[in-house]
């Protein structure tokens, strides 16, 4: 089932841009589909130069293409609703929480350094403190322990911050 598998897709953390083409054209059939992570959704019958415009559009997005939802070990960050969410525990996220929490998830397995989230968050002339960084991760951390969440986030002077997975 096609509808399956890009579920699996997803969420082994594939983002390459989908698109269904189905004989299924039900509005229920479309919903699934994007639901489920799809890109696009196309109905047989279809013109072949919509497909193609269609292809077009995915394809411009290129390197920029990010899924709405992201995963690292037992968690997701949904991009469109702000929600960190453990299985059906979910909780909303600050607008620089969600910022904070978005940049560890893509760089998984990288440290963050204090720095470049303070240029990427706070913005290059800001007169806001390195510190707030610190009360940020604090909140995280505290967001993460309450979703009983296996990540954490570690923390190593003068690299930065980096989430990682407990084991056991």
């Amino acid at each position: 089932d096609g509808i399956e598998a890009l579920r699996r897709l997803r969420e082994a953390g594939v983002v390459t841009p989908v698109m269904m083409l189905t004989a299924k054209s039900q509005v229920a059939d479309r919903i699934a589909g994007l639901d489920a992570g799809a890109d696009d959704y196309l109905s047989k019958p279809f013109a072949m130069g919509e497909f193609l415009a269609r292809v077009r559009a995915l394809t411009r997005r290129g390197a920029e293409f990010t899924p709405c939802e992201m995963r690292f070990g037992d968690l997701t960050l949904n991009r469109a609703t702000f929600e960190l969410s453990r299985g059906a525990e979910a909780v909303r996220l600050g607008g620089k929480e969600f910022q904070m929490m978005e940049m560890l998830v893509r760089g998984q397995g990288r440290f963050i350094p204090t720095e470049e989230f303070m240029e990427h968050i706070w913005g290059c002339d800001s007169e806001t403190e390195l510190s707030v960084v610190w009360v940020y991760v604090s909140y995280l951390r505290r967001k993460l322990s309450g979703l009983g969440a296996k990540v954490q986030i570690v923390a190593n002077r003068g690299r930065g911050y980096m989430p990682e997975e407990r084991q056991g």
